[in-house]
């Protein structure tokens, strides 16, 4: 994972607690929503929290590069949904690609709940590192089979005419 750049002096963010908190909101964003709704269900009944800015759907540019080193062009536009919320004056944020209104609020409530030193560390062992778990096991599934179906070509060379 790449330490985030600050724009306006190109230097990587350092901070242990901001690298932390863009884990676990990496970690949900990219995450399926039943697990998380998994976990959810444990906490519904005991937090309770108020939505500074209930989920909604919008449109993020997304850039690419050509060759992935070129010069920036917009690639076109994708769907993202937002959420924030509000638990005793921590705010959390949910921001995914998609249109998943409730995992985007469930992301919002998670990460205010993340950082809370009373609920961090069991949230950490209950939800962030068996997601991140899961998310490692698909991504080398797919290497796998994308490894399976490499093909290698060489060139031969015939004999040197005279």
């Amino acid at each position: 994972m790449m330490a985030s750049q600050n724009p306006e002096t190109e230097t990587p963010v350092t901070n242990p607690d901001i690298k932390k908190r863009q884990h676990w909101l990496s970690v949900l964003a990219k995450s399926p929503l039943k697990p998380i709704e998994k976990v959810w269900a444990e906490y519904r009944g005991f937090v309770h929290y108020e939505l500074i800015r209930p989920p909604e759907i919008g449109l993020a540019m997304v850039q690419a590069r050509t060759g992935g080193t070129g010069s920036p062009f917009n690639l076109g536009e994708i769907t993202v949904t937002r959420a924030a919320a509000n638990i005793q004056e921590t705010t959390g944020f949910g921001f995914i690609r998609g249109r998943n209104k409730r995992q985007a609020e469930l992301m919002a409530v998670f990460d205010a709940l993340l950082q809370r030193e009373a609920t961090e560390g069991e949230l950490i062992t209950k939800l962030i590192k068996p997601l991140d778990r899961a998310l490692k096991a698909a991504a080398d599934e797919r290497s796998a089979k994308v490894a399976a179906t490499k093909v290698e070509f060489f060139t031969m060379v015939r004999g040197e005419a005279e």
